[in-house]
């Protein structure tokens, strides 16, 4: 795209929708594997089984969601593509490590058993489902470190091609185990493990021409770009990730103390995925401030004024479901919800109507920073984030006794618009830098 020209809402549309798209498919595939594991008996237990070794697995990955943004921000040339891509290698290594440590008996147990309370029924189903997931982290840092590259060359329409190879696997794989006789939740991991391998796989391949192109291209930008260099600038966003999904196992550890455990542990992981859907939207517009706001900073009016739009419209669409008869239709048709757990969701579901336009903000905030290279701030927010939404729990749980899904949307929402505010300061200093 020619940044030359001026940015229309038509132009990021263009430019934001197929990375849109492809952060839509990826949250619907979570529902369409609830739906499946809410049909294949006990309910309850799978559902949370699931719902806890997922949470572990996205913590464990962590460290390398950044990486499109990195390679969007960094990638310019040969020298820069080869030191990300060691830098990758080790990131995906470490995680892995890490992974195969939470799985040894006695550490899982530990953790999930005596210092989470989880009934141990769900912990043993757990367990094997985080086994499942270890392909899971390692597939996606090198998936999303092609990405970034594929965005920085205007080629988004491939990220999305790549998800619907990832979205084409999860069904097939589903429908597949589902008539095996496997419990739900081993579907479920075994499923997505299987469909972001094949997806880094795609990923790769369409990326290898822009790969040969910047391999004989001199880095005039970021020819100087060294490990420690990289890290500098990253560790900060890897911070904000860990910190972000690290709440999940508190979450857990009050699901486990609050009114209804084990119904909030299932009803949880099918909300938020609901809420996910929307919250994607605004996922996928970090990238885009990051690839056209233009060297000198004169796309930055168009890009904010779209981000404010997009905001509104997610706030609409999710509202539209929460306080009408589509959520009925969504707990207990598609996702296949008993009576119980439907009636359980609605509240939380309505709670957390903010969170979607909250993203859209707290992404438009994050690009701003990445582009300006004062990643620090990030993480300081994220820590906000995690450390109100202990607060809420902490209060909500322990002291009002709230049902614990319902405490768990309110810290969501009330974390999530502190890490915003904290923002705002930076936010503008940013701005004044760049006379915008």
């Amino acid at each position: 795209m020619d940044l030359t020209e001026k940015l229309t809402n038509r132009r990021i549309f263009l430019f934001w929708g197929p990375l849109a798209l492809t952060w839509l498919m990826m949250a619907f595939e979570q529902p369409f594997l609830i739906a499946f594991i809410a049909r294949l008996g006990e309910t309850k237990v799978n559902l949370a089984a699931f719902g806890i070794a997922g949470s572990f697995a996205m913590i464990i990955e962590a460290p390398i969601i950044m990486l499109m943004s990195a390679s969007t921000a960094l990638v310019t040339g040969r020298h820069s593509y080869r030191k990300l891509k060691h830098f990758t290698d080790i990131l995906n290594a470490g995680v892995t490590g890490v992974q195969l440590i939470m799985l040894i008996p006695p550490v899982f147990n530990f953790i999930v058993v005596r210092l989470m309370g989880v009934p141990e029924d769900v912990a043993r189903i757990a367990h094997i489902a985080l086994l499942i997931f270890l392909p899971w982290a390692a597939s996606i840092g090198y998936r999303r470190f092609y990405q970034g590259i594929l965005i920085r060359n205007n080629l988004t329409r491939r990220v999305t091609y790549g998800t619907m190879v990832r979205l084409t696997v999860i069904v097939i794989a589903g429908l597949l185990f589902y008539h095996a006789g496997i419990k739900g939740a081993y579907v479920g991991a075994a499923a997505m493990s299987m469909a972001v391998l094949a997806e880094a796989i795609a990923t790769r391949l369409m990326a290898s021409a822009t790969i040969g192109r910047l391999l004989q291209e001199e880095d005039t930008e970021n020819g100087h770009l060294g490990l420690r260099a990289i890290t500098k600038f990253y560790y900060p966003l890897a911070i904000t990730s860990l910190l972000s999904l690290g709440v999940h196992p508190f979450v857990t550890f009050f699901m486990g103390r609050s009114l209804m455990p084990v119904e909030s542990l299932a009803v949880l992981p099918v909300v938020g995925s609901l809420v996910f859907i929307f919250r994607s939207l605004g996922l996928s517009y970090q990238e885009v401030n990051i690839a056209l706001i233009g060297k000198q900073r004169q796309n930055y009016t168009p890009l904010r004024n779209y981000a404010i739009y997009l905001g509104v419209v997610v706030t609409v669409l999710i509202s539209v479901i929460a306080f009408t008869p589509l959520a009925d239709l969504w707990f207990r048709d598609v996702s296949g919800l008993t009576e119980e757990l439907a009636v359980l969701s609605y509240l939380p579901l309505q709670i957390m109507i903010l969170l979607p336009a909250l993203t859209v903000l707290l992404n438009f905030q994050r690009s701003l920073l990445v582009i300006n290279g004062t990643t620090g701030p990030i993480s300081k927010a994220t820590a906000v984030e995690l450390v109100t939404i202990i607060l809420v729990l902490l209060v909500c749980v322990i002291f009002l006794n709230l049902i614990g899904a319902v405490a768990a949307s309110i810290a969501f929402v009330i974390g999530k618009g502190l890490s915003t505010l904290y923002l705002m300061p930076w936010q503008k200093r940013v701005l004044k830098k760049w006379n915008v």
